[in-house]
């Protein structure tokens, strides 16, 4: 399931994308149209603007912008810088592995049924682009 944070993150991105090529956007207008508490939605947009997704300006008509265009943003690397994992088992993860406490994976029949299900959604995932979720 995904976090309250990563939710927030979507909806704001997806007001971005749709205002791509206009210049900055306003935090204050992002999170009165999408209903997201201020201070959480500047927390966010400070983390994705540190891992190079986002540019923001400084001023009177400042805010921010995506850095690049929403067709090359693909939703699973937004999910992973916010969330971390997609998997829903660390030990099945391909970019935050961890085994499992206490559990002996040579002989978890689990895990087959978790990594089936996290190429599932990353299926998904990786094809789709902020492109695809950002509002018109």
């Amino acid at each position: 399931m995904l976090s309250q944070k990563t939710k927030y993150a979507l909806q704001a991105l997806s007001v971005l994308a749709g205002n791509y090529g206009k210049g900055p956007t306003l935090i204050p207008l992002i999170a009165e149209q999408k209903g997201i508490p201020l201070r959480f939605l500047e927390n966010i947009l400070h983390e994705l603007k540190q891992e190079g997704l986002l540019i923001s300006h400084r001023g009177r008509h400042g805010g921010y912008e995506l850095a690049k265009h929403p067709s090359r943003i693909k939703l699973a690397t937004i999910i992973r810088l916010v969330d971390g994992p997609i998997a829903m088992l660390s030990c099945v993860s391909l970019h935050f592995y961890q085994p499992c406490e206490g559990c002996n994976e040579r002989h978890c029949g689990l895990k087959n049924v978790m990594a089936e299900a996290r190429d599932a959604i990353l299926a998904v995932l990786e094809k789709r682009t902020l492109a695809d979720v950002m509002d018109v």
